[in-house]
């Protein structure tokens, strides 16, 4: 792992905030592509990127700070103010709900512009995992014999502390202590290889499908789907139904797309 990647006297870059620039660079990028294409001022991607950066990056470290209430109420500050701790479907809600918000006041309709930052979207969150992947954060899944685990022992959230509090797996090792090189599934390179296959159809598909609202609905039913199955290696608590968080919040996604995608079906 390399969670720093170069540093200069007192500049670093790290892993993780490269490939989170990377991933919203790329995505605006495409999202000004497909405006353009679709006859709507390109300028407005910028506008759009903007917004999703500043309630991304918000709603990300409130769904963080809920999920961790209790560190939370004995460190306020510090839980608040640290650059670590960001939750994608936080960001993703917010950012949504700022987007629809925007384009409603300026009378723009939302699925046309939802549209066209789908596959964008998926894209950059892919480059965006692969950032966790470099940190080594923890978003890695069980250990595993395959010839492609990974040892992430020099991340910033080592299998010793991961498994800590996963006795069924630390039960497995001398003293329930996992060893930091023990290797582990690199669920976040799963994920990018995921959604890049995803990013290729609705690539694909975003000339020819109809009505207005169906891609997006297709990204919501590929992102909650993907999420859901990955969430089966990963070592985050289950809370519900043998189901942790962000399983449950996929199935939402995924619920939601279908039932989009009948309706605009019907309709059209």
């Amino acid at each position: 792992m390399c969670p720093r990647l170069l540093q200069i006297g007192p500049f670093t870059i790290y892993g993780y905030g490269l490939m989170l620039a990377i991933g919203f660079i790329l995505g605006s990028y495409l999202l000004t592509s497909e405006l353009k294409r679709r006859g709507l001022d390109p300028n407005l991607g910028n506008t759009i990127t903007l917004i999703a950066l500043v309630a991304g990056i918000a709603g990300s470290k409130i769904l963080f700070l809920i999920e961790d209430w209790s560190y939370f109420l004995a460190d306020p500050v510090g839980m608040a103010f640290s650059p670590s701790g960001l939750t994608f479907y936080g960001g993703f809600l917010l950012a949504t709900l700022s987007i629809y918000l925007y384009l409603r006041k300026r009378s723009i309709r939302f699925f046309t512009v939802a549209d066209a930052i789908a596959p964008g979207l998926l894209l950059a969150y892919g480059i965006a995992r692969i950032g966790c992947h470099l940190a080594g954060d923890g978003d890695y899944g069980f250990p595993t014999s395959l010839p492609w685990g990974t040892d992430y022992s020099q991340g910033t959230y080592p299998p010793s502390a991961a498994f800590r509090n996963v006795p069924e797996i630390a039960q497995q090792y001398p003293g329930g202590i996992v060893p930091d090189n023990t290797l582990c599934h690199p669920t976040p390179v799963y994920e990018f290889l995921l959604c890049g296959i995803l990013f290729w159809i609705l690539w694909r598909l975003r000339k020819t499908l109809q009505p207005k609202g169906k891609l997006f609905m297709l990204y919501l039913m590929f992102a909650g789907g993907e999420r859901f199955v990955i969430e089966f290696l990963r070592i985050n608590p289950r809370i519900a139904f043998g189901l942790s968080e962000a399983q449950l919040i996929a199935v939402a996604l995924l619920g939601l797309g279908l039932y989009g995608w009948h309706t605009l079906s019907r309709k059209s």
